[in-house]
């Protein structure tokens, strides 16, 4: 009995490691590259590590994402999709797998915890549209092959309970905007879906996602120092899709 229980604890410690080095070279694999910058983008590693990033960096799974006050960042995944953060967003690259062979291996899971974005989807997104998930501390979007802005407000100082269409002192909670395609968004209360054209919102977990009648105050103006041939599109929430970048993959 006893040697049966010490091989039982063996095995388990083998599986323990097993996983633990699965872990380890799964967090290490590239997702991207930084295809544009306009200030200082760091990225927190999964073991506590912080890397100073800069055009041509690789971007990894795992990796938490942080922009500064005057910064915005393209990233471009290896399956040629685009994220852009705007200044002081925290970004997280969760899980990111492509393989052009190997369809049934795609994994896109991100968490945008603060800041906004701007979202395009590239081959994983236009083959397996399930397998992509952005998280958020109020809602998880979902895409049906598209271009859309996101943005979380974090819970601060008291704000209004309710959205600013002046587009100041925003209420805390998620605002989304779809350019092109479609998003579902959900949470345990309620989900909606999302239109080119069209705005949503929702404060928190315990409140559904709703359409917005207008822009709520969502901007995504990108700044001059982005190359002309990079993601273009002033004005409120970036109202054109971004141009083709080569993906640099490695």
């Amino acid at each position: 009995m006893n040697l049966l229980k010490k091989c039982t604890a063996i095995k388990a410690l083998l599986w323990l490691a097993l996983m633990c080095v699965g872990a380890h070279a799964w967090a290490g694999q590239v997702a991207g590259t930084v295809m544009q910058l306009s200030g200082p983008l760091m990225a927190k590693k999964m073991d506590g590590k912080v890397k100073i990033l800069a055009i041509k960096s690789e971007v990894e799974q795992g990796d938490t994402l942080l922009t500064e006050k005057e910064t915005y960042a393209l990233i471009k995944l290896i399956d040629n999709s685009e994220i852009i953060l705007k200044p002081d967003t925290s970004f997280v690259i969760e899980k990111f797998s492509y393989t052009a062979e190997q369809p049934d291996g795609d994994h896109a899971i991100f968490s945008l915890l603060k800041g906004g974005l701007r979202s395009v989807t590239g081959l994983l997104g236009k083959r397996n549209k399930e397998r992509f998930e952005m998280k958020t501390p109020a809602a998880t979007i979902g895409i049906r092959g598209t271009t859309f802005v996101a943005s979380y407000v974090a819970p601060s100082a008291p704000l209004p309970t309710a959205p600013s269409s002046a587009g100041q002192g925003m209420a805390p909670g998620l605002y989304v905007h779809v350019i092109d395609g479609m998003i579902h968004v959900t949470n345990p209360v309620g989900s909606q879906n999302f239109a080119p054209g069209q705005f949503g919102y929702t404060p928190n977990f315990r409140q559904p996602p709703a359409l917005l009648p207008v822009n709520p105050g969502l901007q995504f103006t990108l700044p001059p120092a982005f190359l002309p041939s990079a993601s273009s599109g002033g004005g409120p929430a970036g109202g054109t899709k971004p141009a083709a970048i080569d993906c640099v993959v490695r």
